[in-house]
């Protein structure tokens, strides 16, 4: 899932950002409302983390053109401004959520998951094909009753085929994904890494097929036998 970050304190934001990584979403960093905006126009994001004093103006004067480019996103101003007054016209402006710095990243977050559960109104249901199971909302998984951790790469791309399972996912719908806009992508990246979601899945006893399209795509399905 790919969240993306606009944060000028270049300290917070790699700390921010690895954080994010390590709790398996793809965080895309930017400093500026310029850039932020550019990312929007190229990128699908779930979830945006804005500041609010940015080099090149107030975070929230970017809520318009987020909402019009992407209307199902969810947003968390992280800033400074505390004042009351300061929330009331952040979320006024079209924030979800406001959180003032500093904060725990615990407490991030929670705000992050809760937001999610919140996009587009209802929970979504867990997806159960072959032994493996998997809540979107809280993006638990589980093979054969018992609880798995992935690597993130791992994960990401298991949790867009398990989304479109039965359909065929093409090969940039993945790796935009999957990979951050920094990323240097290696021609085979992406071959590679079905590799070895393929193999581990056998490990751990999944009953599902990864079924490969040449220059096409991947499509996840219940294993025949």
């Amino acid at each position: 899932m790919r969240i993306l970050l606009i944060e000028d304190e270049q300290e917070i934001a790699s700390s921010l950002a690895r954080r994010l990584g390590r709790s398996g979403f793809i965080a895309d960093h930017v400093s500026t409302l310029g850039d932020a905006l550019d990312m929007l126009k190229s990128y699908r994001y779930s979830f945006v983390l804005l500041d609010r004093r940015l080099p090149d103006g107030d975070g929230i004067t970017l809520l318009p053109d987020m909402r019009r480019l992407q209307p199902k996103i969810r947003v968390l101003i992280i800033t400074a401004c505390d004042s009351t007054t300061d929330k009331v016209r952040g979320l006024d402006a079209g924030a979800d959520d406001y959180l003032t710095k500093p904060f725990e990243f615990d407490e991030l977050m929670a705000r992050v998951r809760a937001g999610l559960r919140r996009s587009g109104g209802d929970l979504l249901p867990s997806i159960e094909i072959g032994a493996i199971s998997f809540d979107p909302n809280l993006r638990d998984l589980s093979i054969a009753g018992k609880p798995v951790i992935m690597q993130r790469r791992e994960a990401a791309l298991l949790e867009v085929l398990l989304c479109n399972a039965g359909r065929m996912v093409r090969r940039q719908t993945l790796i935009d994904e999957i990979y951050g806009c920094d990323d240097e992508i290696q021609p085979s990246a992406l071959t590679l890494l079905v590799f070895r979601l393929r193999r581990r899945l056998d490990e751990l006893g999944a009953e599902v097929d990864i079924h490969s399209a040449r220059g096409v795509g991947y499509m996840l399905t219940r294993s025949a036998t």
